[in-house]
Order: structure tokens, then C-alpha cells, then sequence
């Protein structure tokens, strides 16, 4: 079968999908990624075949000109629904959104993002289907042209999770709400976004364009959020993009071994998204007599802003994470999918740092697990990180804890099985609906 990829634009998100698209590739389907001019590289770097569509503007550029015109609240915001959120609850009791709080998510959050991240992809995506005819189309969190483009053809279509579903829970919610309102109140921004694009390629608005037929989920069922949905759980496989080994992994560490890395966050620019120089500078100050050997990943101009490196630290520009982690006896990060998916799969204990919108989820499920700890930027200080790393490399309970979620994490579907359930979804879907438009 023909079967197309479509990631959310950022190159993390095209990571967590080269494994399931090599399982496919590899069983002989012929496997096409569609990607914006940016993400082509690093398509065709994994060895997969890109399909280029959109604009030659990236989709952070895209959001940071948004912000500077105000049509999009700034990162530290997140959701902007205070604490504890109801989004974020992890009980089955807990308390729905309001409706207030739902059309200003909506209005101000959820359709502008949608509308950055979807706009510029959507007419070429359904052409080149059009064209090529996929018979199953895997389309990441949030890129809904995937879901409009495999309707115009009629292809099946799965909704590859990155995360806790908050968006599904956030539109049963929004559902939830607007079926309470007079008929004159019912808006629904996200619908109306969604049947403008789907009515101009032949496409009749359904919640399938918004869930996908089935969701894929890589997060062990402990971090499920119960939603009703029709799920496949697949097993969290790391795939780092082209790398090097260094040499010095090779060596036994002579003390307790900690990564410390924040991804992207702190690439991206001449600041640090995620901490500030002299507040890593802080940490370090704050650490430097630990027994530990930390490796920290820092891109090489922010390296040379640093006034001082202890000698138990070693500081690096990258390490693969799933080459460093089977050797680690603690991660510090930001939150990232590939950080926070390959310290589950190792089952290293973690100190999640994060302003990320899906932070204040990962802090509950550390906190319910026991497998980690938490902070927000703004909470972070020398002596905080410092008592955060005594308590993970000295309780024995937060490795035990680790394991267990790794232990959980191993036994889901590989990437190969999932692969053969999708071949089996295709099958059936088509026997079942008969011939495509």
C-alpha cells in the first residue's frame, strides 16, 4: 500500500514517526514524507522520501510574527487556564472546562495555532494526494491537513500522538459545552476552521477530521488520558537523526553519570528559551561539588557565556540521548517528546524543567509515578536543582520507579506490530466502504 507521512513541521515531531515509517518502508509499502522546505533535510536524512509543500517560512517564524502582532499569547503562558487546571487533571472525576474558558482556549490559542501550522500546507498536501492516491495517511498531533487531505481521497488517516491528548480532551469538553448552549451560542471555531478547508476539497465536516479513524499513542498506559477513542498503543522507539558516537561513552563513568539537556529550546536564538545563562551558571556554581559526572549540552556560543565549569562537568554541544541513557543515573530537561520518551524507554529517573503547554500533565504523572521531579523555569534556582539531584541520584525509589515505567514502556507493540495493525485497519476500512472518491 501507499501510505504518506505528515508531521507537525518541527523536526522532533517528524523523529517520532521515523520508526513506524521504517517499519512500513521495510515491509514494502512505498512511504512518502510531506514536509515543509525546512523539514526535507532532516526527511530525507532518515532515509525516507520527502514530498516538499507550503511555504519557504517555518512555522516558528510563522508564530513568532503572530506574537509580535499579538495574535498569540506568549509561550510563558501556556494554556493560560492558572493551576490546577482542569485540562491538566489526571482524575477520572475531575471537573470540565467551562465554557468561557473553552472559547477563549479556542479563540485565542487552539484555531490561531491551527491556522500557522495547517494554512500554508493545506491545498498542496491534498494535490499531491490527488496525485499519488495514499491508501493510509499518518498525520501528526495538531496537522489536521493530513486528516482533510486523506478525506478528499479517501484514504484511511491515523492521528499520531506526541504527548498526553489534551486537545481531544479539550474538545470533548468544548462538545460537552456547546451542546448546553442556546442554538444561537453554539459557535465553533475549530469546526468552522476545519469545514472551510475540507468544503473547498470536497470534504463534509466530521469528528474524524479532528481525531483521526484511530489514534496512535507512544505513551505508556499510566500517561494515557482516558478519552474514548480508538487507540493503538506503540512502543516509544528512539530515533536520534544522524549522529556520531563519541568516544568517551565508551568509558565506564567513575560517578554516577547525569544528563542535562534542554533540546531545541536552547538553539533556537541568542537566548536561552528555558533557562538563562547566569541562571545555568547559577546551577553549575550550585552542583560542582556532587559526586557526578554531568554532561551538559549546550550549542557552542552559549558554551563561551559561561564563566565557570566545575570539574565534575562535561560540556558538549550533543550526545544522542539513547546512546548516553542506558548510562545515566539521572536526566535534567525541558520536557522535550524525544527527552521525556527516551527517559521512560531507559528507565532513568528525571528533573523535568518545563513552561511547555503539556508541562503542568508530565508534573502530575512524575508526581503520581514517582519516577521524577519537577520544576517550572521560574522555580528554578542553584540550590533547588542541587536538593532536586541528591534526591534522585540518592533515593532508590525513583529508579525503582523508572524501571517500572520502562518495564511498561517495553511491553507495548513495536513499531513492526503496529505496522501490520495499520495494513489490517487498511484492509478492512476499504472492504467495508468499498471503492475510493
Amino acid at each position: 500500500m501507499r501510505v504518506l507521512i505528515v508531521p507537525f513541521p518541527w523536526k522532533t515531531h517528524l523523529f517520532n514517526l521515523v520508526p513506524l515509517a521504517w517499519s512500513l518502508q521495510t515491509a514494502g509499502h512505498e512511504v512518502r514524507v510531506a514536509g515543509e522546505p525546512d523539514l526535507l533535510g532532516a526527511v530525507t536524512g532518515a532515509g525516507l522520501t520527502a514530498v516538499g509543500v507550503g511555504s519557504g517560512e517555518t512555522v516558528t517564524q510563522r508564530t513568532r510574527r503572530a506574537r509580535r502582532e499579538g495574535a498569540l499569547p506568549p509561550p510563558e503562558q501556556g494554556f493560560g487556564l492558572g493551576e490546577p487546571a482542569p485540562l491538566f487533571d489526571v482524575r477520572p472525576d475531575r471537573e470540565r472546562l467551562s465554557w468561557e474558558q473553552l472559547t477563549k482556549l479556542y479563540d485565542t490559542l487552539v484555531v490561531p495555532r491551527t491556522e500557522l501550522s495547517n494554512d500554508t500546507m493545506m491545498d498542496d498536501l491534498v494535490g499531491f494526494c490527488r496525485e499519488w492516491r495514499p491508501d493510509l495517511v499518518l498525520w501528526g498531533a495538531k496537522t489536521f491537513a493530513g486528516a482533510v487531505a486523506a478525506a478528499a481521497v479517501g484514504a484511511v488517516h491515523a492521528r499520531v500522538l506526541y504527548s498526553g491528548d489534551v486537545y481531544t480532551r479539550m474538545r470533548e469538553d468544548y462538545l460537552h459545552a456547546k451542546a448546553l448552549r442556546p442554538p444561537a451560542e453554539r459557535v465553533d471555531g475549530l469546526r468552522d476552521w476545519l469545514s472551510g478547508w475540507a468544503g473547498k476539497h470536497g470534504v463534509e465536516f466530521s469528528e474524524d477530521l479532528v481525531n483521526g479513524h484511530v489514534t496512535i499513542d507512544p505513551l505508556p498506559e499510566s500517561f494515557r488520558l482516558d478519552n474514548g477513542l480508538t487507540t493503538l498503543p506503540m512502543q516509544f522507539v528512539p530515533y536520534n537523526g544522524p549522529a556520531v558516537v563519541p568516544r568517551w561513552l565508551a568509558e565506564r563513568p567513575g560517578a554516577p553519570r547525569v544528563l542535562m539537556t534542554f533540546g531545541g529550546s536552547m538553539t533556537d536564538g541568542p537566548a536561552l528559551h528555558v533557562l538563562s545563562v547566569d541562571r545555568m551558571q547559577e546551577i553549575l556554581d550550585a552542583v560542582g561539588d556532587l559526586e557526578m559526572e554531568l554532561v551538559l549540552t549546550l550549542p557552542a556560543d552559549v558554551q563561551r557565556r559561561l564563566r565557570r565549569v566545575p570539574d565534575n562537568t562535561r560540556l558538549v554541544g550533543s550526545v544522542p540521548p539513547a546512546e548516553i541513557l542506558p548510562s545515566c543515573a539521572a536526566l535534567v530537561h525541558h520536557g522535550g517528546t524525544w527527552s521525556f520518551g527516551c527517559s521512560l524507554r531507559y528507565g532513568v529517573p528525571q528533573l523535568l524543567i518545563s513552561q511547555a503547554v503539556d508541562a503542568p500533565l508530565k508534573f502530575q504523572y512524575l508526581d503520581r509515578t514517582g519516577a521524577g521531579l519537577s520544576m517550572t523555569p521560574a522555580e528554578v534556582d542553584g540550590p533547588g536543582v542541587r536538593a532536586a539531584l541528591v534526591r534522585l541520584l540518592e533515593d532508590p525509589s525513583f529508579r525503582a520507579n523508572a524501571q517500572r515505567l520502562q518495564q511498561e514502556v517495553l511491553a507495548m507493540p513495536a513499531p513492526n506490530e503496529v505496522a501490520r495493525t495499520l495494513e489490517e485497519l487498511v484492509v478492512e476500512r476499504s472492504t467495508s466502504c468499498g471503492s475510493r472518491p
